[in-house]
């Protein structure tokens, strides 16, 4: 049974959601302020954590911080009850994993909830299917990804990722030296809701080159090619 926790400071909501959740056959734990959350994150070991903005103690944005800086990379789907372009990029600047705004149906977050479950267990399962998946990589300069255990090491460190920064990565690896719009990386990777807001992507690509990049300012893998995308290329000379 999958654990799920859900912090939100509406008695309404934490209702709401434990109910549908249990239904639909999770494990359900509770939390109406940010302290709270933060401390069942990270003794509880939820398997996914859906994570309100607006919290008593410590806010939403700061929990995610907190528990991102400790590398407790718990799958994060964070609710706000305001529509604010804002919150809903920094939200997932901090490492959320996906977003939702209120009010909501709790067939949508049920559906959410499931589909992320999906792909953290793909890479529980294929991290143990042995040697074959081991050896199936995309090699870019230092970069390498394992596809099947969803995993990416750069100069041989094992990257955090959360799970839309790692889906990012790897379509920008598969068509490696292909110019995609940013359109095309939003319909790819976030194929839902966020239409047309593609600073999303903008923002998972400044994440993706602090990490793989000696320079975020003349990077030398993940090029913008101006007016129309971004582009994942071998570095010259490697």
């Amino acid at each position: 049974m999958k654990k799920v926790l859900v912090v939100d400071d509406e008695q309404s909501i934490l209702t709401l959601l434990k109910y549908n959740l249990e239904q639909a056959g999770f494990e359900v734990l509770t939390a109406m302020d940010g302290l709270e959350g933060k401390q069942l994150a990270e003794t509880m070991q939820p398997d996914i954590m859906i994570l309100d903005l607006m919290l008593p103690k410590l806010d939403g944005m700061e929990v995610c911080k907190l528990l991102r800086q400790q590398k407790i990379m718990t799958p994060i789907l964070m609710l706000t009850a305001k529509d604010d372009e804002f919150d809903k990029i920094l939200g997932l600047e901090l490492g959320a994993d996906d977003y939702m705004i209120k009010p909501f149906s709790p067939r949508e977050v049920i559906a959410r909830v499931k589909a992320i479950l999906r792909r953290v267990q793909i890479q529980s399962d294929n991290s143990s299917d042995g040697q074959l998946e081991e050896n199936q990589q995309i090699g870019i300069g230092s970069l390498k990804i394992f596809p099947h255990k969803y995993e990416a090491f750069f100069n041989e460190i094992r990257l955090e990722l959360t799970l839309k920064e790692y889906e990012l990565l790897h379509y920008l690896a598969q068509n490696k030296n292909r110019v995609l719009t940013r359109d095309q990386l939003l319909s790819a990777v976030w194929n839902y809701e966020f239409a047309g807001d593609t600073r999303i992507v903008d923002v998972h690509i400044s994440h993706l080159r602090e990490k793989i990049e000696e320079d975020t300012k003349k990077p030398i893998y993940i090029k913008t090619v101006r007016g129309l995308g971004y582009k994942l290329e071998e570095p010259s000379g490697q």
